[in-house]
This record gives C-alpha cells, sequence and structure tokens, in this order.
C-alpha cells in the first residue's frame, strides 16, 4: 500500500497516515531465530516504568465480591458459569458493552469500562475464569488482514479469544472437599467480535506472556500516535522482553525508530521482526517505505509487487487503498477499490459506507444516503450503526435545507 506504514495493535490487535502498526500475533518457526537484544541497547529515548503483568490481569476486591454474589444467584456449580460471564459483564459495568478496538484498559479497568477492545475483554474474561476455578486458553483468531484508521495513523488490527475450559479436579469454595471429574472437561469459547463467532476462522494457541506483550504493543503504538516517544519505546520495549518472539513488538519499535530519522537502527529491528517472522507483512511493507526513503527503490517496488499479489483479495485491503486515495481527494480511484471491496465481500459495512464518502463529495446525496442505509444495515457493533444513523440524520436535515 504505497505510503502506509504499519504497527500492530489488538492484537488482533493490532500500524500512520504514512504508517502502519500491527496488533496481532504471529507464527513461530520450528528453529527459534537469534534474538538480537543488544539492539535495545543505547536508544535515543527515555525509559519509564509500565504496569506489571500482574497489575494488568488483576481483579479489584470490589469485582471479586460482585461476581461472587452475583454467582450466588445463578448455578455456578460447573462450566454453565462461563457461559454467564457476557451476561455478568453487561449487568455489573457501568455502561453497555460495547467493542472498542483503541481502547486498551487491564482486567480491572475494562470491568468499570466495558468500552474495550477484544484484547481487553479477552484478559477480562480470562481473569474472570480463573478467579472461579476453570481453566483460561488464550487464542489467535486468524482473521484476514484488517485495517482500522486512528488519528490519521492506518492501524492493522487483529482479534484474539478465549477458552475456558472446567478442570478435571474443582473445589469447593465453602468445603474443603474436592471433586474428581473423570469425564473430558466442558469447553465454552468466549468471543466478543460476532464476526468472529459466525465465521469459525482458524485459531492458535497464544501464552498469556503474548497477550502481555500485545497489550504493552498496543499501548505504545497509541502512545507513537500521540507523540509520546518516550513512553512509547518503554512500552514496545516492554513488550520485547515479555515476549523476545513477538514479532509485532520489535516491528513497531521500528516504526518509532524510523519516524524520529533513526533509520540504521530502524532496519536493523525490521530486519529482527521478519527475522522471526517472515510472515510479517507488516513489517515487511514498512522496511519497503524505509528502502524508498534511503533510495533502493528497486527493492521497495519488489516488495511492494509481492504484498499487493497477497492481499489483492483481501476486501479489506481494498478498502484501506480506498481510504488512501479518499485522503489523497482521488475519487475515482478511491470509489474503483471500495466497489472491488464490495465485490469480493457483500457484508462488509466500510465498503459501503467508502462509497457513501465519495457520493457526498461528488454532491450525489441520493446515493450517497442509499449507501449510508447499506452500510447500516451491515454494521455489527452498536457504535458503528450509531455513527450511521447520525450521518443519515444529518444528511437528510443538510438536503431539507
Amino acid at each position: 500500500m504505497q505510503c502506509l506504514m504499519r504497527f500492530a495493535r489488538c492484537y488482533l490487535c493490532p500500524i500512520l497516515a504514512v504508517f502502519t502498526l500491527l496488533l496481532s500475533g504471529c507464527k513461530s518457526t520450528q528453529v527459534q531465530p537469534k534474538i538480537e537484544m543488544r539492539l535495545l541497547d543505547n536508544a535515543p529515548f527515555k525509559q519509564h516504568s509500565v504496569e506489571s503483568q500482574q497489575s494488568i490481569f488483576a481483579l479489584d476486591a470490589n469485582i471479586r465480591a460482585t461476581l461472587e454474589r452475583y454467582l450466588a444467584r445463578h448455578d455456578g456449580s460447573n462450566i454453565k458459569v462461563a457461559d454467564q460471564l457476557l451476561q455478568f459483564l453487561v449487568e455489573n459495568g457501568d455502561s453497555s458493552l460495547s467493542y472498542m478496538r483503541g481502547a486498551n484498559l487491564s482486567a480491572t479497568e475494562t470491568f468499570y469500562d466495558l468500552n474495550a477492545n477484544c484484547l481487553s475483554l479477552s484478559i477480562l474474561a480470562f481473569s474472570l475464569s480463573e478467579h472461579l476455578g476453570f481453566k483460561g486458553q488464550f487464542q489467535r483468531v486468524h482473521i484476514p488482514e484488517y485495517w482500522a484508521q486512528t488519528k490519521g495513523y492506518s492501524l492493522l488490527t487483529g482479534h484474539v479469544n478465549v477458552v475456558v475450559t472446567q478442570t478435571n479436579i474443582s473445589a469447593n469454595k465453602n468445603s474443603d472437599h474436592y471433586e474428581i471429574l473423570y469425564t473430558r472437561p466442558a469447553r465454552v469459547i468466549i468471543d466478543f467480535d460476532p464476526n468472529s463467532r459466525a465465521q469459525k476462522f482458524a485459531t492458535s494457541k497464544i501464552s498469556k506472556d503474548r497477550i502481555t506483550a500485545m497489550f504493552y504493543s498496543n499501548k505504545g503504538a497509541m502512545h507513537m500516535i500521540n507523540k509520546e516517544m518516550d513512553l512509547a519505546y518503554s512500552y514496545f520495549r516492554a513488550a520485547i522482553e515479555i515476549d523476545p518472539f513477538y514479532s509485532a513488538a520489535w516491528g513497531n519499535l521500528a516504526v518509532l525508530f524510523r519516524i524520529n530519522d533513526h533509520l540504521p537502527q530502524a532496519e536493523a529491528l525490521y530486519q529482527q521482526a521478519l527475522l522471526i517472522n517472515n510472515e510479517n507483512k507488516t513489517a515487511l511493507g514498512n522496511l519497503a517505505l524505509l528502502y524508498e526513503l534511503t533510495d533502493r527503490q528497486q527493492q521497495a517496488k519488489e516488495i511492494r509487487a509481492q504484498l499487493h499479489a497477497l492481499r489483492k483479495d483481501n476486501p479489506y485491503y481494498q478498502i484501506a487503498l480506498g481510504d488512501e486515495a479518499f485522503a489523497n481527494e482521488d475519487y475515482q480511484k478511491a470509489l474503483k477499490h471500495y466497489r472491488a471491496a464490495n465485490r469480493l465481500s457483500g457484508s462488509l459495512h466500510e465498503g459501503y459506507f467508502g462509497m457513501a464518502k465519495v457520493y457526498y463529495i461528488q454532491g450525489e446525496l441520493e446515493l450517497s444516503r442509499a449507501f449510508l442505509n447499506r452500510a447500516l444495515n451491515h454494521a455489527n457493533f452498536n457504535h458503528d450503526k450509531k455513527r450511521y444513523r447520525n450521518k443519515l440524520e444529518w444528511l437528510s436535515a443538510t438536503a431539507r435545507n
């Protein structure tokens, strides 16, 4: 994608109007690559302390007491309680559950403000499950590459969920007796994205340390977007230190060095990210941008051609290209990409919204209204639906005036 640098965020997670951050897990290779931790030395940034893994997953006393009071009114003796967790969250949070990609919160913070991303919601579900004596297992959900826009940055987002399993030995909290379960433990998948639940994407297990690294990397990305470079460095470094094989964190750190004009260090960090995971398209695309900036046009062109061939059938990629063309005021090109996205998948609201934007700019208000309605009809989350309804109301008021 021309001029896009990516960071990694929700993990998903997990990406700049000229960069992209990556938010997700990465594949591990059979032979673990060499990790050059020395690349973190002598960094031109001040390191700050960040929250510990324990504090990220901790539930405060009020949450624990509220959960136990809730379960006292329900059957909390078996795996069925996992099915009740989502209802518990909705009933006890201070607002209705709302999936927000940019909100990176600890378990306790997420409980009190349920407007969070899939990573934060999954951390909360994991901590609640563990508190109840169940085994929690994080999973990376292998969704197609998906880009979201935040403050002019293009964010490549991933997705995670949690599998909650009843252990073979369960304890009654009110007695000293243990029940030995000889049957196969029951399991429930807690997934906060209806698209993921419906489409049954492939999954792979990821560790608590990898989830923590994703959390740190997400927070680092948001600090970088807000031009808080020392904090961004601190979180990216924390991500690498807790999980040195998390390729996305190395790639995001490279972006930080790149935008602060430390190009040789950035290139070395990109190479480390790709050594860990040679399928990290985000790092590869950002390396192409660095090649362009350092007059290595042929190498950049080869990478871009390779990435385009891999992505051209991904509707989200076409939407991202459309958004880029729209930002550059090339409306015909934007329309071309939005139409391509809709041909590839007619169920994505973002493609219809892109067409509505173009038609509005071109003064085709009825077409704009028609595609806004299509976007509304295909939206899954309440915040997207509210946004489209507001735009339709505004459009109607504009037409009356």
